[in-house]
Protein backbone atom coordinates (compact mmCIF):
# COMPACT_ATOMS: atom_id res chain seq x y z
CA UNK A 1 0.00 0.00 0.00
CA UNK A 2 0.91 3.42 -0.96
CA UNK A 3 2.16 5.92 1.98
CA UNK A 4 0.58 8.60 1.66
CA UNK A 5 1.45 11.88 3.47
CA UNK A 6 -1.73 11.10 5.89
CA UNK A 7 -0.17 8.05 6.98
CA UNK A 8 2.98 10.18 7.55
CA UNK A 9 1.34 11.99 9.44
CA UNK A 10 -0.01 9.64 11.46
CA UNK A 11 3.11 7.69 11.70
CA UNK A 12 4.71 10.96 12.91
CA UNK A 13 2.60 11.48 16.17
CA UNK A 14 2.68 7.75 16.95
CA UNK A 15 6.06 8.21 17.13
CA UNK A 16 6.20 11.52 19.19
CA UNK A 17 3.71 9.64 21.29
CA UNK A 18 6.15 6.94 22.08
CA UNK A 19 8.71 9.52 23.26
CA UNK A 20 6.05 11.38 25.00
CA UNK A 21 5.44 8.10 26.98
CA UNK A 22 8.64 6.69 27.34
CA UNK A 23 9.90 10.04 29.47
CA UNK A 24 7.12 10.12 31.24
CA UNK A 25 7.90 6.53 32.90
CA UNK A 26 12.07 6.95 33.16
CA UNK A 27 12.21 10.78 34.08
CA UNK A 28 8.68 11.69 35.89
CA UNK A 29 8.99 10.05 39.06
CA UNK A 30 12.43 10.82 39.30
CA UNK A 31 11.49 14.42 39.71
CA UNK A 32 8.53 14.02 42.23
CA UNK A 33 10.72 11.63 44.66
CA UNK A 34 13.30 14.74 44.38
CA UNK A 35 10.97 16.92 45.21
CA UNK A 36 8.82 14.68 47.87
CA UNK A 37 12.52 14.38 49.39
CA UNK A 38 13.48 18.02 49.30
CA UNK A 39 16.29 17.01 47.17
CA UNK A 40 16.53 19.97 44.69
CA UNK A 41 19.42 22.44 43.26
CA UNK A 42 19.37 26.33 44.26
CA UNK A 43 18.21 27.02 40.69
CA UNK A 44 15.20 24.68 41.18
CA UNK A 45 13.51 26.88 43.98
CA UNK A 46 14.12 30.33 44.90
CA UNK A 47 14.58 31.08 49.23
CA UNK A 48 12.60 33.84 50.60
CA UNK A 49 14.82 37.19 50.54
CA UNK A 50 16.03 38.65 53.59
CA UNK A 51 16.28 42.35 54.70
CA UNK A 52 18.91 44.35 56.13
CA UNK A 53 18.52 47.15 58.43
CA UNK A 54 16.97 47.74 61.76
CA UNK A 55 16.82 44.98 63.44
CA UNK A 56 13.38 43.83 64.69
CA UNK A 57 11.78 42.82 68.55
CA UNK A 58 9.91 39.47 68.54
CA UNK A 59 6.27 39.66 70.15
CA UNK A 60 4.78 37.06 72.52
CA UNK A 61 2.25 35.54 71.14
CA UNK A 62 0.17 35.51 74.30
CA UNK A 63 0.64 39.10 74.94
CA UNK A 64 1.58 41.35 72.36
CA UNK A 65 4.54 42.82 73.92
CA UNK A 66 8.28 42.51 73.12
CA UNK A 67 9.90 38.64 73.93
CA UNK A 68 12.10 38.72 76.58
CA UNK A 69 14.31 35.95 77.71
CA UNK A 70 12.84 34.55 80.94
CA UNK A 71 14.22 34.16 84.15
CA UNK A 72 16.37 31.14 84.15
CA UNK A 73 19.13 29.66 86.37
CA UNK A 74 21.53 26.65 85.85
CA UNK A 75 24.72 25.36 86.81
CA UNK A 76 27.80 25.80 84.22
CA UNK A 77 30.36 23.56 82.65
CA UNK A 78 32.77 25.12 85.66
CA UNK A 79 29.64 24.11 88.34
CA UNK A 80 28.95 27.63 88.50
CA UNK A 81 25.65 28.99 88.91
CA UNK A 82 24.58 31.17 85.66
CA UNK A 83 21.47 33.25 85.13
CA UNK A 84 19.71 35.63 82.89
CA UNK A 85 21.00 38.03 84.93
CA UNK A 86 24.74 37.14 83.95
CA UNK A 87 24.14 37.93 80.25
CA UNK A 88 22.65 41.82 80.96
CA UNK A 89 24.65 44.08 79.07
CA UNK A 90 25.95 41.50 76.76
CA UNK A 91 24.86 40.47 73.19
CA UNK A 92 24.54 36.69 73.66
CA UNK A 93 23.21 33.56 71.06
CA UNK A 94 21.16 30.78 72.18
CA UNK A 95 20.98 27.13 71.23
CA UNK A 96 19.42 24.11 72.42
CA UNK A 97 21.84 20.70 71.93
CA UNK A 98 23.34 17.65 73.60
CA UNK A 99 26.93 16.32 73.81
CA UNK A 100 26.22 13.12 72.00
CA UNK A 101 23.80 14.27 69.33
CA UNK A 102 25.01 12.77 65.99
CA UNK A 103 23.63 14.88 63.89
CA UNK A 104 23.08 18.32 63.88
CA UNK A 105 24.98 19.42 66.92
CA UNK A 106 28.44 19.20 65.68
CA UNK A 107 27.74 21.50 62.82
CA UNK A 108 26.30 24.04 65.34
CA UNK A 109 28.92 24.26 67.54
CA UNK A 110 31.25 24.68 64.74
CA UNK A 111 29.35 27.69 63.90
CA UNK A 112 28.92 29.00 67.21
CA UNK A 113 33.43 28.38 67.99
CA UNK A 114 33.14 30.79 64.43
CA UNK A 115 30.99 33.28 65.84
CA UNK A 116 33.39 32.94 69.25
CA UNK A 117 36.67 33.49 66.71
CA UNK A 118 34.85 36.20 65.27
CA UNK A 119 34.22 38.45 68.43
CA UNK A 120 36.94 36.94 70.38
CA UNK A 121 37.73 40.94 71.49
CA UNK A 122 34.23 41.95 72.35
CA UNK A 123 33.81 41.40 76.02
CA UNK A 124 30.05 42.51 74.83
CA UNK A 125 29.68 38.85 73.18
CA UNK A 126 28.25 35.82 75.05
CA UNK A 127 26.34 32.73 74.55
CA UNK A 128 24.32 30.49 76.09
CA UNK A 129 23.92 26.44 74.90
CA UNK A 130 21.45 24.90 77.24
CA UNK A 131 21.85 20.86 77.41
CA UNK A 132 18.82 19.31 76.61
CA UNK A 133 20.01 16.26 78.13
CA UNK A 134 20.97 17.11 81.95
CA UNK A 135 21.21 13.77 83.26
CA UNK A 136 24.17 12.87 81.18
CA UNK A 137 25.59 15.92 80.22
CA UNK A 138 27.25 16.73 83.96
CA UNK A 139 29.08 19.85 84.47
CA UNK A 140 32.11 17.28 83.71
CA UNK A 141 31.03 16.11 80.68
CA UNK A 142 30.48 19.75 79.70
CA UNK A 143 34.26 20.81 80.65
CA UNK A 144 34.95 17.53 78.46
CA UNK A 145 32.75 19.01 75.39
CA UNK A 146 34.13 22.61 75.46
CA UNK A 147 37.58 21.44 75.63
CA UNK A 148 37.09 18.78 72.70
CA UNK A 149 35.47 21.60 70.46
CA UNK A 150 37.44 24.83 71.57
CA UNK A 151 34.94 26.57 73.74
CA UNK A 152 37.69 29.11 75.47
CA UNK A 153 35.73 32.24 75.87
CA UNK A 154 34.84 32.78 79.31
CA UNK A 155 31.15 34.42 78.42
CA UNK A 156 30.33 31.04 76.56
CA UNK A 157 28.60 29.11 78.82
CA UNK A 158 27.27 25.41 78.52
CA UNK A 159 24.69 24.78 80.89
CA UNK A 160 22.51 21.79 82.70
CA UNK A 161 20.50 21.28 85.03
CA UNK A 162 16.58 20.41 85.92
CA UNK A 163 15.51 18.91 82.75
CA UNK A 164 11.39 19.88 82.87
CA UNK A 165 13.27 24.33 83.62
CA UNK A 166 14.94 23.63 80.38
CA UNK A 167 12.65 22.26 78.37
CA UNK A 168 9.97 24.64 79.62
CA UNK A 169 13.14 27.77 78.43
CA UNK A 170 12.78 26.35 75.58
CA UNK A 171 9.28 25.99 74.24
CA UNK A 172 7.81 28.38 76.47
CA UNK A 173 10.30 31.17 76.56
CA UNK A 174 11.64 30.46 72.26
CA UNK A 175 9.14 28.38 70.72
CA UNK A 176 11.73 25.88 69.80
CA UNK A 177 11.36 21.96 70.26
CA UNK A 178 13.06 20.53 72.50
CA UNK A 179 12.26 16.44 73.79
CA UNK A 180 12.94 13.34 74.36
CA UNK A 181 11.91 11.03 71.60
CA UNK A 182 13.39 7.81 71.12
CA UNK A 183 13.04 7.33 67.61
CA UNK A 184 15.23 10.56 66.47
CA UNK A 185 18.94 10.35 66.29
CA UNK A 186 20.83 10.31 69.77
CA UNK A 187 16.98 10.04 71.70
CA UNK A 188 16.46 13.86 71.18
CA UNK A 189 14.25 15.94 68.79
CA UNK A 190 15.03 19.53 69.09
CA UNK A 191 15.74 22.69 66.82
CA UNK A 192 19.06 23.53 65.13
CA UNK A 193 17.93 27.05 65.22
CA UNK A 194 20.31 29.92 67.35
CA UNK A 195 18.19 33.35 68.90
CA UNK A 196 19.37 36.53 69.19
CA UNK A 197 19.29 38.56 72.10
CA UNK A 198 20.14 42.09 73.09
CA UNK A 199 22.15 44.13 75.80
CA UNK A 200 18.79 43.92 77.45
CA UNK A 201 17.87 40.53 76.91
CA UNK A 202 15.00 40.84 73.86
CA UNK A 203 15.25 38.28 71.15
CA UNK A 204 16.07 40.14 68.13
CA UNK A 205 16.32 39.63 64.33
CA UNK A 206 15.91 40.94 60.90
CA UNK A 207 13.13 41.08 58.48
CA UNK A 208 12.20 38.97 55.34
CA UNK A 209 11.26 40.66 52.29
CA UNK A 210 7.69 41.08 53.43
CA UNK A 211 8.86 42.70 56.24
CA UNK A 212 8.31 39.87 59.13
CA UNK A 213 10.86 39.00 61.49
CA UNK A 214 12.80 35.81 60.27
CA UNK A 215 12.79 35.22 64.55
CA UNK A 216 16.18 33.24 64.21
CA UNK A 217 19.32 31.77 62.61
CA UNK A 218 19.86 28.47 60.87
CA UNK A 219 22.77 27.13 62.63
CA UNK A 220 22.75 23.80 60.81
CA UNK A 221 24.69 24.77 57.54
CA UNK A 222 28.10 26.18 58.06
CA UNK A 223 29.64 29.66 55.76
CA UNK A 224 31.72 27.14 53.68
CA UNK A 225 29.11 24.90 52.81
CA UNK A 226 27.14 27.78 51.08
CA UNK A 227 23.73 25.95 50.87
CA UNK A 228 23.06 21.94 51.85
CA UNK A 229 21.71 18.93 50.62
CA UNK A 230 18.50 20.29 51.56
CA UNK A 231 18.64 23.60 49.57
CA UNK A 232 18.77 25.66 52.60
CA UNK A 233 21.41 28.86 52.87
CA UNK A 234 23.45 29.41 55.55
CA UNK A 235 22.72 32.25 57.95
CA UNK A 236 25.97 32.46 59.97
CA UNK A 237 27.38 35.57 57.71
CA UNK A 238 23.87 37.33 58.42
CA UNK A 239 23.93 36.48 62.12
CA UNK A 240 27.67 38.05 62.27
CA UNK A 241 26.26 41.49 60.95
CA UNK A 242 23.13 41.50 63.23
CA UNK A 243 25.44 40.82 66.50
CA UNK A 244 27.51 43.50 65.27
CA UNK A 245 24.53 46.04 64.87
CA UNK A 246 23.43 45.16 68.43
CA UNK A 247 26.74 45.26 69.82
CA UNK A 248 26.42 49.23 68.47
CA UNK A 249 23.29 49.60 70.52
Amino acid sequence: MPITANNKRKYNYIWVSLVILVFGIIFVPKIVNRLAKGDVVRNERSAPAIASGELSYIENKQTGEKRKVPSFSFIDQDSLPVSDENYLGKVYVVDFFFTTCPTICPIMTKNLVGLQQTFTDNDDFAVASFTINPRYDTPAILKKYAKKNGIVDKDWHLLTGDQDEIYRLAEEGFYIVASEDEDAPGGFEHSGMFALVDKEGYIRSRRDKHGNPIIYYRGTVTEEQGVNAEGEEEQISLLKEDIEKLLQE
